[in-house]
């Protein structure tokens, strides 16, 4: 295995420390992907340089300059504190004629926008809940079509932001509520999707060309009230307090096996594709008690943090921590960007 310097960008401010001595748990929690990548890349012989960026493409251009990284490892998820900028930065190493890891620029984008992502896999007959989109400043006008119940959220924010349980709506007067609760928080459209009741599933896919599936993930939702949707907010997501008390966990979804698990990984791999994304990805699904797969969300370059569900999907997949780090890195040297080919 060829020694590399890899550039590591990060957000400004969550530039992890070299080692964890005298660390507390709540300090770690804000950068433990960034420390997690950081110090496995080491471990793994490589040179590495993290890098803190906020709203400056200077300090990545000087660092190409001066550090000469052989790839860059993309841990940025945002510029200037918007998210869908993402596709920006990546789109400035393609410029700058350097390799990174994950996902390519119109992958980025295109998975980041959930109604442009919606009407592809549309197009492609692959099955997800039908929405509309609520501009940001426009009256709510609910189509037709469109039963109760509703889930609203922004059409660009991630990792469950704004998303509650009042973020599932049964009437249009809630219907509207939330939508300007969206337009507000969020300073964006809101997307209004129909609410598929079922389990919560992600699948982790990895590859360039050729593609793998990790096992099924599955949230399992614990003790929750009954009367309380079964939806990944904030809370459920980010809260330990919350998970421990409903005990809440996500675990490996030991019985899709089968013909329903070559379908999963099938139709997963479908969306990888119809979205042109490349590196790594995750795939939110709903699975329905008749069998029924929707697609609500594909999320390139997923949290990839030690013991987090990616990781340990892929571990479950036979693909250790320190082996998925170094097949991000070679599956981005071997990315074929436009530059390399023209």
């Amino acid at each position: 295995m060829n020694k590399l310097r890899v550039l590591v960008l990060v957000r400004s401010g969550h530039v992890p420390p070299k080692t964890l001595e005298g660390v507390s748990e709540k300090e770690l929690d804000a950068w433990k992907a960034e420390f997690d990548v950081c110090d496995t890349l080491r471990v793994l012989g490589h040179e590495v340089l993290p890098l803190g960026v906020y709203d400056d493409l200077a300090p990545i251009r000087n660092a190409l300059s001066e550090f000469q990284p052989h790839i860059t490892f993309m841990l940025l998820e945002e510029f200037h504190g918007v998210v869908t900028y993402d596709f920006a930065v990546i789109s400035y190493l393609e410029l700058m004629q350097q390799p990174y890891t994950g996902c390519n620029p119109r992958g980025l984008l295109l998975s980041k926008d959930k109604a442009l992502s919606k009407k592809i896999l549309t197009y492609h007959r692959i099955q997800t809940p039908r929405f509309a989109v609520f501009p940001l400043g426009r009256i709510v006008h609910r189509p037709k079509k469109l039963a109760f119940p509703l889930f609203v959220k922004s059409v660009t924010e991630d990792a469950s932001y704004g998303i509650s349980q009042a973020s599932i709506v049964h009437n249009d007067q809630q219907l509207a509520e939330r939508v300007a609760f969206v337009h507000d928080k969020a300073k964006d459209d809101a997307i209004a999707e129909q609410y598929i009741e079922g389990r919560e599933i992600y699948v982790g896919v990895i590859g360039n060309q050729r593609l793998q599936t990790f096992p099924p993930w599955e949230m399992d939702f614990g003790k929750m009230p009954a009367d309380v949707a079964r939806i990944a907010t904030s809370q459920v997501k980010w809260n330990r307090k919350y998970q421990e008390k409903h005990g809440i966990t996500t675990h490996e979804a030991t019985d899709l096996q089968g013909e329903l698990a070559d379908r999963i990984s099938k139709i997963c791999k479908r969306v990888y594709r119809a979205l042109n994304m490349s590196g790594y990805a995750r795939m939110d699904l709903r699975l329905t008690e008749r069998g029924e797969i929707y697609v609500l969300e594909a999320n390139a370059n997923p949290n990839i943090e030690y013991g987090e569900d990616f990781a340990e999907s892929a571990e479950k997949g036979g693909v250790d921590y320190d082996s998925l780090l170094q097949r991000i890195l070679n599956l981005g040297l071997r990315y074929k960007a436009d530059w390399m080919i023209s």
